[in-house]
């Protein structure tokens, strides 16, 4: 069960790297090329949702007291996506901002210049967050099954030592208990040899 929810992790993960890849590429392509990413990049996105109902439904089927750490996983790849979109649509703005000015055969003074480049950096800057948010989240995912982990072997040793104690004293038993039939069997003797 799982297993197929990190699968569909994994194919999120490359398809929203790939998908911030293109984004903050669209400012800067030729007009063809652009209109050409654009259409690639809804389509990613749709693919990228598709994935996230896949695991939303493998998280329902994931029995309630392992549940919180996917649903907590599920919380954070949700807001991920919203965030890529976000930037998606930021982008196009900017791809329109240029299409109308290519439109309206507006040459662009140095001052739009200088607006793009600034809103590409922005839009780069923008990319470098969104990776280190990711990262962080994904490191925090790590920490907490890490946690879960030791968490579950604690009460693998417990169990493990109560179920030795058991043992422990059922062999304590048996050996009690052979004595006394030991005992016993030798007054049963003495007894039929009278």
């Amino acid at each position: 069960m799982s297993s197929d929810f990190e699968g569909y992790e994994q194919d999120f993960a490359v398809l929203t790297a790939e998908i911030t890849s293109k984004i903050a590429r669209v400012p800067r392509l030729p007009p063809d090329e652009k209109k050409q990413m654009v259409a690639n990049v809804e389509k990613q996105l749709e693919e990228a949702k598709e994935l996230l109902e896949q695991m939303d439904l493998e998280v329902r089927e994931i029995p309630p007291q392992s549940r919180g750490m996917y649903s907590n996983r599920m919380r954070s790849y949700k807001q991920e996506m919203g965030k890529l979109e976000k930037d998606f649509k930021r982008s196009r703005i900017a791809y329109s901002d240029e299409v109308r000015n290519e439109l309206l055969g507006d040459d662009g003074n140095s001052s739009e210049n200088q607006l793009i480049k600034l809103r590409e950096e922005r839009a780069h800057l923008l990319d470098n967050t969104e990776r280190l948010e990711r990262s962080s989240r994904r490191l925090e995912a790590g920490y907490q099954i890490a946690v879960e982990t030791e968490q579950i072997g604690q009460e693998m040793l417990e169990n493990l030592s109560h179920d030795r104690e058991k043992i422990q004293r059922a062999r304590e038993r048996l050996r009690e208990t052979d004595a006394n039939l030991g005992k016993s069997s030798r007054v049963l003797t003495g007894m039929l040899r009278r």
